[in-house]
Order: C-alpha cells, then structure tokens, then sequence
C-alpha cells in the first residue's frame, strides 16, 4: 500500500526568492463597500421588504349552492389583506353566532328549509370591507 503524496505549492514572486506561502502571507482581499449594496441585501442575507397593510378582497367568492333536506353543506370563502381581516357570516341580513366555525368556511347542518336564503359574509379590517353572497336553496328530496 502506498502512501498519499502531498504535494506543496510554491509561488514565486520577485522577492521572496520561492518561498512556499504560508496562512498569514496570503492575500486578503479588500473589504467590499456597501455604496453598491440594495438595500434589500445584509451581512445576514437578504431582506424581505414587509408587506403594506391592504384592505379586504375575496381570493374565492362564495358561490350559490343547493342542498337536500337533512344534508351538511359548507359555504366557503378566501380571503386576502392585512390586517388578516375578520370575518361576520349574516342569513338574510342576521348575523350568524360563529362559535366552533374555522375561519374562511360556514357549515350548516342537518340543513332544514328554514336554512335557504341569502348568505353574505362581510370580511373587515381597518382599511376596509368586502362582501360576498350567494343563495342556498333546500330541497326537500324525499325518501
């Protein structure tokens, strides 16, 4: 088995005579001046700008839905802006008690006819609002 051969590189300059270079004899590049750096980049990496507040606007708009008797239904809505805005789910103009409810969706179930109607949902924050309806019919399929 052979040993490994390490070999030395030598530079030869005009004074030293070819001597090999050694750690503290290497060039250190100048230090870059941040003149030219955008201010999006750091030491660190770059930044990212941070988002302007906005106001609300539907992503997805709720749709207009029929459902049988008994049957569950989820009306759903996205939603963009910041402030993340809130959200009120009205049936024909009252609002609606959004307990248990996960943000973006309203489920309704074991729907009854007295559930048809107008759906809005009104998304809000401090620069504005938005609304989206939609009409949700029950019918009463049989047995």
């Amino acid at each position: 088995m052979r040993k490994a051969e390490v070999q030395t590189t030598q530079k030869r300059g005009a004074d030293d005579g070819g001597a090999l270079f050694r750690g503290a004899e290497l060039p250190v590049p100048p230090k870059r001046s941040n003149k030219n750096r955008s201010p999006e980049s750091s030491q660190d990496g770059p930044r990212h700008p941070q988002p302007s507040p906005t106001p609300p606007v539907f992503l997805r708009k709720m749709r207009n839905a029929a459902v049988g008797t008994g049957c569950d239904i989820r009306l759903k809505v996205s939603v963009g802006g910041d402030p993340q805005p809130c959200l009120y789910w009205y049936h024909n103009d009252h609002l609606l008690n959004m307990e248990n409810q996960e943000y973006g969706g309203l489920w309704i179930r074991d729907c009854k006819p007295s559930d048809a109607g107008l759906y809005t949902c009104i998304a809000n924050n401090h620069l504005g609002e938005a609304r989206s309806s939609a009409v949700l019919a029950v019918l009463d399929l049989g047995e």
